[in-house]
């Protein structure tokens, strides 16, 4: 029998969050219901994907960790299965996110919030100048002498950007700067879709003082679809390789930064004394480089979240406050200009520069740890059998893939269902039919497959390899929302994507945005500090 979930009141939680120790606030709902009213510290750790996110977010299994939803009940369901794991110190936020209102405490909407919020106080404080998409379309169509950096990732600036810009993600700014700048007299305009990445990108120049003239643009590619003007898609204009007289300047410059942030450096001896510590203190380790470079050689063990994304959501890489961050790069600068920010959120962060012709390094992308799997048999269907089982009529086949992947592709006749309501989605089946799970690789599959044994005396099969293989093997596919067993609120939709409403949707978007940095100047709990650059 195991032991009951300890709970914590509103005011307890309160104050641990202040106490000075370390603590993980997850909330165990979709993200949906998360965007709508959520706790400001609290990270989104959906119950459906807890087994795929919570090592690499959580990694030390005796941190102090609070779970909480609104009333759904999945907080306990996440807290005892996390303790399931072998997490020794585990609570359940007592009436939810209800209590935590009805004591007087605040509750924001939005997801990223401590991210967002911190780039509109950098902002206020800071004094970031900024141009209006209108002043920058002036200048574009006067051919002035200017430079637009998208900063955000590439992917996202390859779905939609300004005419001229270039994807410069944000911890590339500095690094690349000498390359694309060469002129101190160019105006420098840094862009991301609303107001976060640009903020931080402009401001980031402007610490690194660059010779140039450095703005944001105001409200971003949003503002620029609102005034009315063409946005790209499918760009796909990059940097060339950074040349050494570029690399020299950008590691002088960001020394500087270095200086007079008090960013400390730390060599490979302080890192395995760190690590050797890490069941008493939390470490993250990040490789902050650009995806390309991480996949063609890292050191083993380090995640890859480049460093522009790692300060726009910082909350979905590393869920326990109070953690030591070490940023990694191997030029200098990206680890340094990624810690000034990091720092200055209030996280204990140090960078550190390896050369990778000294290590014993690995290629391809990073992979998380799966809990829940070691040393467990899950019955497994190929793509080719499930066709021709398929054909032969007897089974069911549910896609647990996030909503939007499955609007946009697929196994025909698939039904598409959250993991967390399988209790919802296993009577709508044909009792006589076998069940096959399948996710975008299978290994959500394999997870849903376990927790159906235990609900259900229908056969339950995952597919192997998952719809990743069937896509493989040059099966057919099936778009559009059909066959959907649950309500698909794992995604909060960005404004661009509504079906309708996309204008207002913007608008709504910016305004809230705008309005955290007076919200954050009557909450406590943030741990900003804003330091003059």
């Amino acid at each position: 029998m195991t032991d009951p979930i300890r709970t914590i009141d509103a005011a307890g939680l309160k104050a641990a969050l202040h106490d000075g120790n370390e603590i993980a606030l997850l909330d165990a709902r979709e993200e949906v219901p998360f965007d709508a009213r959520h706790l400001l510290m609290a990270a989104c750790v959906p119950l459906s994907r807890m087994e795929m996110l919570v090592d690499a977010c959580v990694p030390r299994r005796s941190t102090r960790v609070v779970w909480c939803d609104d009333g759904e009940g999945l907080a306990e369901r996440a807290a005892k299965r996390m303790a399931s794991f072998g997490y020794t110190n585990v609570s359940v936020l007592a009436g939810g996110i209800a209590a935590w209102e009805a004591a007087g405490y605040r509750i924001y909407s939005g997801v990223h919030v401590p991210s967002k919020a911190f780039a509109e106080v950098v902002e206020h404080q800071a004094g970031t100048p900024w141009i209006t998409a209108e002043e920058l379309k002036a200048l574009i169509d006067s051919k002035a002498d200017i430079a637009l950096f998208d900063s955000r990732s590439f992917e996202e600036f390859h779905e939609n950007s300004i005419p001229t810009a270039m994807s410069v993600p944000g911890a590339e700014l500095v690094y690349r700067f000498a390359d694309l700048v060469p002129s101190p007299s160019t105006m420098v305009v840094v862009n991301c879709g609303g107001r976060t990445r640009s903020i931080i990108g402009a401001q980031s120049l402007i610490n690194a003082r660059v010779p140039n003239k450095v703005v944001s643009l105001k409200n971003g590619t949003q503002a620029w679809h609102l005034a009315g003007y063409p946005v790209l898609k499918g760009s796909t204009a990059r940097p060339p390789a950074v040349s050494a007289a570029a690399r020299a300047a950008a590691r002088a410059a960001a020394d500087r930064v270095a200086a007079r942030f008090g960013i400390a450096r730390i060599d490979a001896a302080t890192l395995s004394k760190w690590q050797g510590e890490s069941n008493a203190r939390t470490l993250y380790v990040f490789d902050v480089r650009d995806p390309s470079e991480y996949r063609t050689a890292h050191l083993p063990g380090m995640k890859n979240v480049p460093g522009g994304q790692l300060v726009q959501e910082t909350d979905r890489h590393a869920s326990t406050w109070g953690a030591r961050v070490v940023l990694v790069d191997d030029d200098g600068v990206r680890a340094v200009m990624t810690a000034h920010w990091m720092k200055q959120m209030g996280w204990d962060a140090h960078a550190m520069t390896v050369d990778l012709m000294e290590h014993t390094c690995v290629t391809g992308d990073w992979k998380p740890y799966v809990l829940g799997l070691d040393g467990v048999t899950v019955a497994a269907i190929d793509a080719q059998s499930l066709q021709n089982r398929m054909q032969a009529g007897g089974i069911s086949v549910v896609d647990l893939d996030w909503s939007r992947d499955y609007r946009d592709g697929h196994i025909p006749g698939a039904w598409y269902g959250i993991r967390a309501r399988l209790d919802a989605i296993l009577p709508q089946l044909p009792k006589t039919d076998t069940v096959v799970f399948t996710s975008s690789d299978g290994i959500l599959a394999r997870l849903a497959a376990l927790d159906a044994k235990a609900m259900t005396s229908a056969p339950v099969v995952a597919l192997e390899g998952g719809t990743a293989a069937w896509r493989k093997a040059g099966l057919p596919l099936e778009q559009g929302a059909t066959r959907m067993a649950t309500e698909p609120d794992d995604i909060r939709l960005r404004a661009r994507e509504q079906a309708g409403g996309v204008e207002e949707a913007m608008k709504a978007y910016l305004s809230w945005e705008i309005a955290l940095a007076e919200q954050m100047a009557a909450d406590d709990d943030q741990r900003f500090r804003i330091m003059a650059g």
